[in-house]
């Protein structure tokens, strides 16, 4: 980033904002402000805030509800972009993207845009008789974020519902539609984690159902929201705070397989619902999980996080690596 210009060298358009608090913008509901910010309605204005950036040499960071992210406390010093592109449109329109697939009897195509969050898209397949999204009720994000990460819950993945997308790149500006396999899709992991293209829309192949299947399916939306509750704490936390760790960074087995839970591991520390720092807690439902009790720090968040690193470095040997996205820090914070 360029470190030479001042925020006064810089003529604001009405799109971009100035020095607007995320902390009410993410789960942990911690961090600073963003230096610059935009929320693009549709893909021009997107087009535009990235042409923002580029003229001045900023650092880009795309949020969504900020459900998988640690901001720092000194805010993010470059632009923001927060999608706010939320149309729904599903197949009693033409096929969105030409696909020869996009419509047969057994299959319905939903489009939404990155601003969508999951929960209005599962509403919206529903109120349709769609089915297949209702695996990934209770689980916080947007489309745009979901996408990014491949979202998952238990054996499904996001992935296996995509057919298409359309994407902005980062370095032109130009909207362009890609397949499934463009996205390189693996656990966690999609090719946007590149930072040079951003989603706009993505494309799903959906399942058309009658009537009863779709209050069945409600029903089971229901019960997977009331078993994550159950397990997982709702708010103020980014989820699963660290990654498990790959096969090669650890030798403890279980029935022949490598032992790569990290929860495992943070279980045997015993830190669940009692270690604390500030306000930071980790989670009485899940050792992984790290909470905001209501006036914690990112400091705090940062510092209960590595002490947990040192706990596991000191009885196992290795060291756990963060899952969650830390934004906006200008040094890696956590013990590597």
């Amino acid at each position: 980033m360029n470190q030479t210009i001042t925020t006064q060298e810089i003529t604001t358009p009405r799109i971009i904002q100035e020095q607007i608090p995320l902390h009410d913008k993410n789960w942990f509901r911690t961090g600073g402000p963003a230096r610059f910010y935009a929320e693009p309605t549709d893909a021009e204005s997107f087009q535009f805030a990235l042409a923002f950036a580029r003229e001045h040499n900023l650092e880009i960071f795309v949020l969504g509800e900020g459900a998988n992210i640690l901001i720092s406390d000194d805010g993010f010093d470059g632009l923001v972009i927060r999608p706010q592109l939320n149309q729904m449109v599903h197949d009693e329109q033409e096929p969105v993207h030409g696909s020869p697939e996009s419509k047969t009897k057994d299959r319905t195509i939903v489009t939404a845009g990155a601003g969508v969050t999951m929960d209005a898209l599962i509403e919206y397949c529903l109120n349709n008789n769609i089915l297949g999204l209702e695996e990934f009720s209770g689980i916080p994000g947007t489309v745009g974020g979901s996408v990014y990460i491949n979202l998952h819950y238990f054996q499904f993945l996001l992935a296996q519902f995509i057919v298409s997308a359309t994407v902005i790149e980062r370095s032109t500006g130009i909207v362009k539609t890609v397949d499934n396999a463009w996205f390189n899709f693996g656990y966690n992991q999609s090719t946007l984690h590149d930072e040079q293209h951003y989603l706009v829309d993505a494309t799903f192949k959906l399942t058309p159902a009658t009537d009863i299947e779709t209050a069945y399916a409600r029903g089971r939306r229901v019960e997977i929201i009331r078993h994550r509750a159950s397990r997982y704490p709702v708010k103020n936390t980014c989820g699963s705070f660290f990654r498990n760790f790959h096969e090669n960074e650890v030798t403890i087995e279980s029935n022949g397989k490598k032992m790569i839970f990290v929860a495992y591991y943070l279980d045997k520390i015993g830190v669940k619902g009692a270690l604390t720092i500030g306000d930071a807690i980790v989670s009485y439902q899940h050792a992984n999980m790290l909470v905001n009790r209501g006036n914690a720090t990112t400091n705090d968040i940062i510092t209960l996080a590595r002490t947990m690193q040192e706990m596991v470095h000191k009885e196992f040997g290795i060291i756990p690596q963060p899952e969650c996205r830390l934004i906006g820090f200008t040094h890696y914070p956590l013990n590597r």
